[in-house]
């Protein structure tokens, strides 16, 4: 994953700790019916090289492919053409501790809808940290 822009711009990074044991979260993140709960509508399948899609509502559907399977621990796949989103989960005394990582920003690069990177990752910035919060209330609910 060589990226040679000088112009990378920092990765999204959003950490919960979840008041739940470690598998119970991982099929929130790891299976289509959980991550529709919290995220978005998808036909997702925990198989690595699987080929799913992201129902992006008003942005129609975004193409991505599961590059990382590791249960019950960490889950990444490609998301569109530049992103990278990556879940981590580490078991902490029975809760979870849930780690997102959002990468592949770029500031010379533009989205398939032609926003700049750097426009698009402030508004993701602040978006995940809603997101997030709905998986917890999911989980913990």
């Amino acid at each position: 994953m060589e990226n040679n822009s000088q112009n990378t711009l920092p990765e999204i990074r959003r950490t919960a700790l979840l008041k739940a044991p470690i598998q119970k979260v991982w099929d929130a993140v790891a299976t289509s019916e959980g991550i529709a709960a919290w995220f978005m509508p998808n036909d997702f399948q925990p198989v690595l090289g699987y080929e799913f899609q992201l129902n992006a509502g008003p942005f129609g559907m975004s193409p991505c492919k599961v590059t990382e399977l590791d249960p019950p621990n960490r889950l990444s796949f490609r998301w569109g053409k530049d992103w990278t989103i990556v879940f981590e989960l580490t078991e902490k005394d029975g809760q979870t501790e849930f780690t997102l990582i959002h990468s592949g920003w770029d500031a010379d690069k533009v989205t398939e809808f032609g926003q700049p990177h750097q426009v698009v990752r402030d508004t993701m910035d602040k978006g995940w940290v809603g997101i997030v919060q709905k998986l917890v209330t999911f989980v913990e609910g």
